[in-house]
């Protein structure tokens, strides 16, 4: 199948993707670029490929062929790509005895780090509140180079998961630059949940409740606080040693 025009019904629907409403109510959401689309194959993501005419890549999924002025239509970036992934969803499970919890994260490129970040440190889950960022966020996959379909990521308010966990054993580690113990006098539990909070506002009320303990990144005077995407980066490898 090629398709030469944007005002095919298809196209048009996958264009759609780009938006949160629409990856939600179809359960689906597009990659871009055959890094991230060979990420999301070997993961079980991926359902149908969308090549530019005369482009090669032998995958055993539904393949279709598109005319360049399609993939500029469906793509987001300044340079398009001549290969686009369309993508199945998929629902995490909470498990393991690492977790991270993001209250509210908004910014893609930070969501990313973190996602990246969890991979590398062997975080079990990650769990994000309802108001975070959109994970299929198209600049938040790119941040995570594909990182985003290794790791196990469900949707969750804090009163929904957080009371449950702790109530299992869990330690819940809250992030607070100012009131808090250092995080190289921190013992590590065998069990723990480490809350990141909002870029500008930090931890919301409910989180801020439920920590066991709250801890800090010793920095000198001249730094107030650190990207919230780099301060997760250091805990979980301190957390890790």
């Amino acid at each position: 199948m090629l398709y030469s025009s944007i005002d095919n019904n298809k196209i048009k629907d996958l264009k759609k993707l780009q938006t949160k409403k629409y990856r939600d109510k179809k359960n689906m959401f597009l990659v871009e670029g055959r890094h991230l689309v060979l990420e999301a194959y070997k993961t079980g993501y991926l359902e149908e490929l969308l090549l530019e005419e005369n482009e090669l890549l032998p995958l055993d999924v539904m393949t279709s062929y598109m005319t360049n002025n399609v993939s500029n239509y469906l793509s987001e970036l300044s340079t398009s790509t001549n290969i686009i992934g369309v993508c199945n969803k998929k629902e995490g499970q909470l498990q393991g005895n690492r977790i991270v919890y993001l209250d509210c994260i908004q910014d893609p490129g930070n969501l990313g780090t973190i996602i990246r970040s969890c991979v590398a440190f062997n975080v079990d889950t990650l769990i994000l509140s309802p108001d975070c960022v959109d994970i299929y966020n198209s600049k938040v996959i790119r941040a995570t180079q594909g990182l985003v379909f290794h790791m196990n990521i469900i949707v969750k308010e804090a009163h929904e998961v957080l009371p449950n966990l702790k109530d299992n054993g869990y330690k819940i580690y809250g992030t607070n630059v100012t009131h808090g113990k250092s995080l190289k006098n921190v013992a590590k539990a065998e069990k723990f949940v480490i809350i990141m909070g909002n870029e500008g506002n930090g931890m919301g009320e409910i989180c801020s409740e439920l920590c066991d303990e709250l801890i800090y990144i010793d920095m000198n005077e001249k730094c107030e606080s650190l990207n919230v995407g780099v301060a997760t980066s250091i805990i979980l490898y301190e957390m890790s040693r």
